[in-house]
């Protein structure tokens, strides 16, 4: 069992994919606007070749620069778990960068560190695309192993503008030990730490890192980097109080979102509007042209909220909206959002639907052609601590809205009584719109 646990840990199941099936197109529409995928490969420290994939417009080398974020995948992912991060951000003119981790998918190296290493890897690419000349400002958005990762390279490198935090460990040891009572093993508290003691030594000389050394409490106090946290409440991988422990100790500027769901699930649609939003403060990418306010209200499906509205009423109903919801704003400089209310579409839904099948048919402005994320093959935030429980739940939501989209695009003129869920969802178009608007993420939490 032991010898099992490490491979866990450091050779979890590896994602192997066709970048041409399970990445976004070569060149793709979306918004109104024309973007494309440059495939690249990036040398790290160690020698190992990291597969890569940067999404930009289509015009890139005519533009102005544009802030990118990187997305850093799980430990049992890869680059296409970035699709959704594109979905989102591309519209706002943030461009977004993924790779492969050393370990990971199609790049080089046999093990994962759970960020060790990987923040070298991070190193490597944030170098990279200092170096060019399309680039202004950088932020993180990982999740899992990869929010383990930001946060390790953002204590080192404090120009990185804002990072996404979710679902990240406290401490590494700590997580073991909570992990033997997940598996549930009936080993007195001493074997089990005698078994890690073990476990420690061959990492050690497998993986070439140590696993007293992560802790990203030893670091939180001295990043100053605006940062979103954000945790899924039920899950029991990385349970929620360990994104609590590193958010209480975090020095710089900071918010965090709770909402529903388990370590591996979707998540849902207004947690991605909140990433946005952050984003756009942080990063203050170009202003979107005027010329493109119908394809983005076409795209954003704002129905009668326009482009050029007013913000004020926008913003009171939005507080209108949430007022079930809890803002515990304790200081200018950090604050809690909790949101467990029923959530709408996740943007992983949308990536389904719109799938490669698509591409023989005229597609319209908006839509955009490619293939879809299959988290249920080998996209995983992680391999651990999923019951057949949990991912029974996780199948069926993904499933439940798939289709729920489905008959959403089959059946446009359809009109039905306005939801809760529906509710949200205009709660979702109006977010965007503040987007559009270079709403602050401040301006939203007061």
């Amino acid at each position: 069992m032991v010898e099992q646990f490490i491979k866990f840990v450091i050779r979890p199941p590896r994602a192997e994919y066709n970048p041409d099936q399970y990445l976004l197109d070569s060149e793709f529409n979306l918004a109104g606007r024309k973007f494309k995928r440059q495939d690249l490969n990036l040398t790290n420290g160690r020698g190992h070749v990291l597969q890569c994939s940067h999404y930009v417009p289509f015009n890139i080398q005519d533009s102005t620069p544009l802030p990118c974020v990187i997305y850093c995948h799980g430990n049992s992912g890869c680059r296409a778990d970035a699709n959704e991060a594109a979905i989102i951000l591309l519209p706002s003119n943030i461009t977004v960068f993924t790779l492969d981790f050393s370990g990971s998918g199609l790049s080089d190296g046999d093990y994962v560190s759970l960020g060790w290493h990987e923040k070298d890897d991070l190193k490597t690419v944030v170098s990279f695309l200092r170096s060019s000349k399309n680039t202004s400002r950088i932020g993180l958005w990982g999740r899992s192993m990869g929010a383990v990762t930001s946060l390790l390279y953002g204590a080192k490198d404090p120009s990185i503008s804002g990072m996404v935090l979710d679902s990240a460990f406290s401490n590494l040891h700590n997580l073991m030990m909570e992990l033997a009572n997940v598996y549930k093993t009936r080993l007195p508290k001493f074997t089990v730490k005698m078994g890690l003691h073990y476990m420690r030594r061959v990492i050690q000389r497998r993986a070439k890192f140590d696993i007293m050394e992560l802790d990203t409490i030893e670091f939180s106090p001295k990043t100053f980097i605006p940062a979103l946290f954000g945790h899924a409440s039920e899950d029991v991988f990385i349970p929620i109080h360990h994104t609590d422990r590193i958010y209480k100790s975090y020095a710089g500027d900071k918010n965090m979102i709770t909402f529903a769901g388990n370590h591996n699930s979707p998540r849902p649609q207004f947690y991605y509007n909140f990433v946005s939003i952050f984003f756009h403060s942080v990063l203050h990418p170009p202003h979107v042209s005027s010329t493109l306010s119908t394809n983005l209200e076409k795209y954003y499906d704002l129905g009668e909220l326009k482009i050029l509205a007013g913000i004020d009423k926008s913003l009171c109903e939005m507080g209108s909206s949430l007022q079930t919801s809890r803002f515990d704003a304790s200081s200018s400089s950090s604050s809690s959002v909790i949101l467990n209310g029923p959530t709408s579409d996740s943007v992983i839904d949308l990536l389904a639907v719109c799938s490669k099948d698509n591409k023989s048919s005229e597609l319209s402005e908006g839509c955009l052609s490619h293939s879809s994320s299959n988290r249920e093959n080998w996209g995983r935030c992680s391999s651990l601590g999923v019951s057949e429980e949990e991912e029974a739940v996780s199948t069926k939501h993904s499933t439940s809205s798939q289709h729920q989209v489905q008959t959403a695009i089959q059946h446009p003129s359809s009109s039905t009584k306005k939801t809760k869920r529906e509710r949200l969802s205009l709660l979702s178009r109006q977010l965007r719109h503040c987007i559009l608007r270079r709403v602050s993420y401040k301006q939203l939490l007061l």
